[in-house]
């Protein structure tokens, strides 16, 4: 038993620090799902006030969950306060296996993003891990007596303060920059267009039609191949989804470029022959402006070297009244998917150095000295 109890410990303990690491190079990614989450709950009617509260501390919760998954995992390996470790370990892993299930069963969530964007798992995966490791935590705090610390008290806590510090540090800095692995479909090297198109394996959903129709007070539904005569009121045709496809949603999905006349502007852009800046601000701060005076230095950088800058944002008319304030030119701004552009940008704001389509290089609002020349 003490042997399966190592196993365990060592298994179940490598797995959370990484599970947490892993999130932790990109914070936001979990934030963006922990939202996903809650307007899940609050459209299904469960304390919508509550989820919406929730919603807005999105980010702390992320960095809250990142940081005690890999508090727990240490911890668990160096044998610390075992009680305490196993039963937050326990607790933790009912948390998750509720949240998969509810990926898995309700279907209204695509994935949990229990290892984030790097490492994409199926919700029956996720579902499966979670079970197997919520078996291994009961276990674990069954079995605690088998548990030993690897070092004295204080030198194991000044370890695990350690690392936790750590870790509160690589999600301050990415949330800063950008993450330290790119894993979105955004990354550098990729074609925006090519991924906008639909998978050359795409297998499209299948769906069935129904012809509700009235007569005498009496509802009735109706098939296309079987419809009623004239004597029916037609009501209302209902469509049903039948069989779901795979593999059928872009990479890149709702990514457009509106022009202000709303003309569609994608193409056009991304298709520029010459080198060019795209500037995504996701949204438009109210009074601090950290990156402004650099942005303002670069923007001059750019123009002298004849490269165009495309400003992106889902708030055109604060985007002109900001950049008004700060007399610099307010043509070229386009509106995109606010969605659209949390995914393109992981800081607000972020710069792209484009050739075409393909992204050459990305940078966070707080390297733009880099890009100045």
């Amino acid at each position: 038993m003490k042997l399966i109890v190592s196993v365990a410990r060592i298994f179940t303990g490598l797995l959370f620090i990484f599970s947490g690491l892993i999130k932790g190079i990109d914070p936001l990614g979990l934030a963006y799902k922990m939202q996903e989450f809650f307007e899940a709950w609050a459209s299904g009617g469960f304390m919508q006030s509550t989820m919406a509260v929730f919603g807005n501390y999105a980010l702390s919760f992320s960095i809250i969950i990142i940081t005690l998954e890999v508090a727990v995992g240490v911890a668990l390996l160096l044998g610390w306060q075992k009680k305490i470790t196993t039963w937050i370990l326990v607790l933790l892993m009912l948390f998750f296996t509720f949240l998969t299930s509810y990926v898995l069963f309700s279907g209204k969530i695509r994935a949990c993003g229990c290892f984030g964007d790097c490492i994409p798992l199926t919700p029956v995966q996720t579902f499966t891990k979670d079970i197997i490791l919520l078996a291994l935590s009961v276990l674990l705090l069954v079995k605690r007596r088998y548990i030993f610390p690897v070092a004295k008290p204080l030198i194991n806590t000044l370890y695990l303060f350690l690392l936790i510090t750590g870790t509160l540090i690589l999600q301050f800095y990415v949330l800063k920059h950008l993450p330290l692995k790119d894993c979105l479909p955004f990354k550098k090297g990729n074609n925006i267009l090519a991924l906008r198109k639909m998978p050359a394996d795409a297998v499209p959903d299948k769906y069935d039609y129904v012809f509700v129709y009235e007569k005498g007070g009496m509802k009735k539904e109706f098939r296309v191949t079987a419809l009623p005569d004239t004597t029916w009121k037609f009501l209302e045709r209902e469509q049903k989804l039948v069989q779901a496809g795979k593999n059928n949603v872009p990479l890149i999905n709702d990514f457009s470029l509106t022009a202000e006349d709303g003309t569609d502007a994608t193409e056009i852009i991304l298709n520029n022959s010459a080198e060019y800046y795209l500037f995504f601000i996701k949204e438009v701060p109210d009074n601090k402006n950290e990156w402004m005076e650099q942005f303002k230095i670069f923007y001059a950088d750019a123009a002298a070297a004849d490269k165009k800058i495309f400003i992106i944002t889902s708030q055109r008319n604060a985007l002109k009244e900001l950049l008004t304030k700060n007399r610099l030119p307010v043509n070229n701004i386009y509106t995109c998917d606010a969605t659209a552009i949390k995914t393109a940008a992981r800081t607000n704001p972020a710069l792209y150095l484009m050739k075409g389509p393909v992204v050459k290089n990305k940078w966070s609002w707080a390297d733009l000295k880099e890009v100045i020349n």
